[in-house]
């Protein structure tokens, strides 16, 4: 029987499948595999398989804050999206969200039940997975502010993990470093609001981003974290780097922290050698270092 045939007892199987049909930079070479597991069960026993088979593999979320390589990876890519994306409001307020679930629309739910804490996530446009693992945020808020405690599959066993044990910081957490953990759930304590007056934020906020963010180009969000200095936009800015071109990636002309596939040719080298080009110049004109925000996958 041949590995696709195993895999496909448990999962959708896509085979020589381009990675950047999958990925919000729509870049990125194709992987052997493209796994979509039909629940938490078939998870595991896919990863069972992989780890028989010697296959190499990484848990995507939605792609939108990842830069794939160019080359095509001999491997399995494992998405959630589609099946683990079950969520739970409990009387008190606590929501448990599956890895899978978006978290635009866990903070739309969250809106239409009059609970506040996740209005500052109505434009990321990732899953609950990948925003636990890179704690993402916006306007002074993140995830993990709103935590409680995340199941998380780790040595083939699943746990609930609290929020104390995982090392949370600005864009970090400790399953950066333990990326053979999985993430199942998350589980978050919100609290009671106006629900007006949470639409509304949500409403001007959505705006905001609509009007400062290149949304209408390919690209992963914000490429750098802010230095204590400056804000990175503003000194990309300084250094005169606004609509500076390497190949088919450019520094937005709309907000100097974005770097867009300008013409959809864009190769992750591209957007490498361009952020190498920022960083390079903060340093020697700043004396700042520039930390990328991105996640990077080298095959």
């Amino acid at each position: 029987m041949s590995i696709k045939d195993r895999l496909m007892t448990y999962a959708e199987v896509l085979e020589h499948e381009p990675m950047k049909k999958h990925t919000t930079f729509k870049i990125g070479g194709c992987v052997d595999y493209y796994i979509y597991p039909k629940n938490c069960t078939a998870l595991m026993c896919v990863l069972e398989i992989l780890a028989q088979e010697n296959i190499p593999y990484y848990v995507l979320g939605r792609g939108s804050n990842v830069l794939c390589s160019d080359t095509d990876f001999h491997g399995a890519i494992i998405n959630l999206d589609r099946t683990l994306n079950d969520f739970y409001f409990e009387p008190d307020g606590v929501l448990v969200a599956q890895a899978g679930c978006s978290i635009i629309n866990m903070a739309v739910e969250a809106m239409k039940r009059s609970l506040t804490g996740l209005e500052w996530a109505s434009g990321i446009p990732g899953s609950i997975g990948g925003g636990l693992y890179m704690n993402a945020g916006a306007y002074k808020d993140n995830l993990a502010n709103h935590l409680i405690d995340v199941c998380v599959l780790k040595n083939n066993t699943i746990c609930w993990m609290k929020k104390d044990e995982l090392d949370y910081a600005y864009r970090h957490s400790i399953f950066q470093s333990h990326k053979d953990w999985t993430i199942l759930v998350g589980r978050f304590q919100l609290e009671k609001g106006n629900q007006n007056d949470i639409r509304d934020l949500m409403d001007s906020r959505r705006e905001r981003r609509m009007s400062a963010q290149p949304l209408d180009k390919p690209c992963a969000g914000s490429v750098f974290r802010n230095p204590e200095e400056i804000p990175a936009w503003k000194l990309i800015e300084e250094l005169g780097l606004r609509g500076h071109k390497i190949g088919g990636a450019m520094v937005s002309e709309k907000h100097c922290n974005f770097i867009v596939n300008d013409d959809l040719n864009a190769t992750a080298q591209d957007v490498r050698d361009l952020i190498h080009e920022i960083k390079t110049r903060a340093k020697k004109e700043y004396n700042i270092d520039m930390v990328t925000e991105v996640e990077q996958l080298y095959w």
